[in-house]
């Protein structure tokens, strides 16, 4: 586990243990271009997002609600949706 593993990682790891949540900066999860457009009071250093990054999953927990609204239309998913999605 790193320092910036989700401290909810026991519990993400039995949702989907496929995935590994992080902490992120905005800047760092190079977030799609709308969504960054779309939220011009959060800075890219602040560290607002909980995702996997490589399957494009957040935590809507321990994310900004801003940046998980804005990640809604976009090919992002929300842990609820990734979880329906995936085959069990």
């Amino acid at each position: 586990m790193s320092s910036r593993s989700c401290p909810d990682w026991p519990t993400l790891l039995e949702v989907a243990p496929d995935l590994h949540f992080k902490h992120y900066t905005v800047g760092e999860a190079q977030l799609p271009t709308e969504v960054l457009v779309s939220l011009p009071n959060i800075p890219l250093e602040a560290v607002a997002i909980c995702a996997d990054l490589d399957h494009h999953v957040f935590n809507p927990t321990h994310t900004d609600p801003s940046i998980a609204a804005a990640l809604t239309d976009t090919y992002w998913y929300g842990l609820g949706e990734w979880t329906r999605r995936t085959p069990q």
